[in-house]
């Protein structure tokens, strides 16, 4: 299905005009910057990966485990993988709701830009998927990267907002670690100054644009600015908000529907606080597919809610087979119909961002 690209008129909404997507070359080159090496970062993000892995399968009994899962109800594991999949079609859904007011981006495309991203996240550290799909959604809609971007960081502010108001209920219920409420008052601290910034730009345009306009990110600004000013003022902004309120119920269906299937005797309330403080624990990129992490962080939130702790690496592990295989399944697919390959547009996708990054 075939996106049309934004028109005139909707550079005009955000106060640009796009030039094209071929970037201009510095005469005087750039300076190198100092920096960490490549694979520093990964390299953190792997070993914080093996290290969880070993504290969670230390002494855990295979056979016994393996013995359960013959046990398990697999109408629940199907309910928690369809579930699964619906969640992040509504992340698509919700992203072009964001986009509406700048270009009439194709849903069936917006949530194809996600899976792929999906996918990229469970086979590439420090979540290469959200570059990614940002890049995806500017080559498909036309839009200026750094507006794509803008739209990627309004999600996760949405979703930082809810997650906090959730963190808060789980609070009055579960004693929740020391860790995570520290955790929960930065989220809160960064929101609140994003959330100020989203503010000037929507209130204060005008002032605003000026204010950027002798910075040398004056380019790539003017055009957040104004983006940021279009999807703050429009309707849709409540409707994707909504939207990322669905987004994160959905989320506590795969786990609740999971807990079902594999008999673990818990209320209504363990789903939600395993979903908060996987959420919380997982916003540090980590190594693929946040492997390790994942497990010790469910294990931690279901000791929370009196699980032993066998039983709870032994639903970790199933609970982590569950939520990957359909992003795998679905993101191929997804990737498949784009006739490339990751690694062509993971190159692209970050030689596209450094050529942008190198133009202002």
């Amino acid at each position: 299905m075939s996106v049309a690209p934004a028109t005139d008129a909707a550079w005009r909404r955000i106060g640009v005009y796009h030039k094209g997507l071929t970037p201009k070359t510095s005469s005087g080159g750039n300076a190198k910057r100092s920096q960490l090496p490549g694979w520093a970062l990964p390299a953190f993000g792997y070993a914080i990966s093996l290290v969880c892995l070993a504290w969670v399968y230390q002494g855990f009994d295979w056979r016994r485990e393996l013995e359960r899962l013959s046990r398990t109800d697999w109408r629940w594991v199907s309910a928690a993988m369809v579930t699964d999949i619906v969640v992040y079609t509504c992340q698509g859904w919700r992203w072009r709701t964001l986009l509406l007011p700048l270009a009439d981006v194709s849903f069936i495309k917006t949530t194809q830009a996600v899976y792929i991203g999906l996918f990229a996240n469970e086979v590439l550290p420090l979540r290469s998927g959200e570059v990614i799909r940002c890049y995806l959604q500017r080559r498909w809609s036309g839009l200026p990267l750094s507006v794509v971007i803008s739209s990627a960081v309004m999600e996760r502010m949405l979703d930082g907002v809810w997650l906090v108001l959730g963190f808060w209920v789980v609070g009055q219920y579960v004693q929740l670690p020391r860790l995570l409420v520290e955790a929960s008052r930065l989220l809160v601290l960064l929101l609140m100054i994003a959330a100020a910034l989203v503010a000037m730009a929507v209130v204060y345009r005008g002032q605003t644009a000026e204010a950027v306009s002798r910075s040398r990110w004056a380019s790539m600004l003017r055009h957040v600015v104004g983006g940021v000013h279009s999807m703050g003022r429009s309707r849709t902004f409540l409707w994707a908000a909504l939207l990322s309120l669905v987004y994160l119920l959905l989320q506590i269906l795969p786990i609740l529907f999971l807990m079902k299937g594999y008999s673990l005797e818990v209320s209504l309330w363990a789903a939600p606080v395993v979903l908060v403080v996987l959420r919380l624990g997982t916003v540090v990129p980590q190594a693929p597919g946040n492997v390790g992490s994942f497990q010790a962080l469910t294990i931690l939130a279901l000791r929370l809610v009196g699980i032993e702790r066998g039983d709870a690496a032994g639903f970790a592990t199933l609970l982590f087979l569950v939520v990957t295989m359909p992003l795998w399944l679905a993101g191929f697919v997804a990737l498949l119909a784009t006739r490339m390959r990751l690694g062509e547009i993971h190159k692209e996708a970050h030689e596209d961002f450094a050529a942008r990054h190198d133009t202002l």
